[in-house]
C-alpha cells in the first residue's frame, strides 16, 4: 500500500475523475508554484470506483476555483490547517471564466486584439454551455 504523507497546511483536491489530475495540474499552473505538490492517481473509491487526488502545500489564494469548477464541478476542495481539514468547499460551474477558453470565431474581436482577455459567460448550466462575452459564439 502506498502511503502519502499528511499535509499540515494547504489544499487537498479530492474526488477528481480518475485520469484528470494532470490536466488540473497544468490548468492551475501548479508546476510554477514553489510548493510541494503530490498527485495520487487511480485511488480506490467507494463513491467513484477510482479517483485522483492532488495535495498542494499552499494557500487557497494560489488555486483558481473557477478553473476547477469549469473542469469538474464535482471536485471537493479541502482546506487543511494544523494537519486537520478545517473547511470543505464544493464547486459549482462559474458564471464567468477568463482566459481558460479561447473563442474560435475568426470574426471575434479577440482574434484581432491579441491582448484582449478571452471571457466566456455561462448561458446554460444544465448543458454546460459557455458563450463568448464579445461575439456570443458557443464554446464546444
Amino acid at each position: 500500500m502506498l502511503n502519502v504523507g499528511q499535509l499540515n497546511e494547504g489544499v487537498v483536491l479530492d474526488h477528481i475523475e480518475a485520469g484528470k489530475a494532470m490536466d488540473i495540474y497544468h490548468h492551475l499552473g501548479l508546476g510554477k508554484l514553489d510548493s510541494v505538490v503530490a498527485i495520487i492517481k487511480n485511488v480506490p473509491s467507494n463513491k467513484m470506483g477510482k479517483k485522483d487526488i492532488i495535495k498542494i502545500e499552499t494557500s487557497l489564494e494560489d488555486v483558481d476555483l473557477d478553473i476547477l469548477g469549469y473542469i469538474d464541478n464535482n471536485i471537493t476542495v479541502n482546506i487543511v490547517k494544523g494537519g486537520n481539514i478545517v473547511e470543505k468547499k464544493n464547486l459549482t460551474l462559474p458564471q464567468k471564466i477568463t482566459n481558460v477558453l479561447h473563442c474560435k470565431n475568426p470574426r471575434c474581436i479577440t482574434s484581432i486584439e491579441q491582448e484582449l482577455e478571452h471571457v466566456f459567460i455561462l448561458t446554460d448550466a444544465k448543458k454546460r454551455v459557455y458563450r463568448c462575452a464579445y461575439c456570443e459564439e458557443k464554446h464546444n
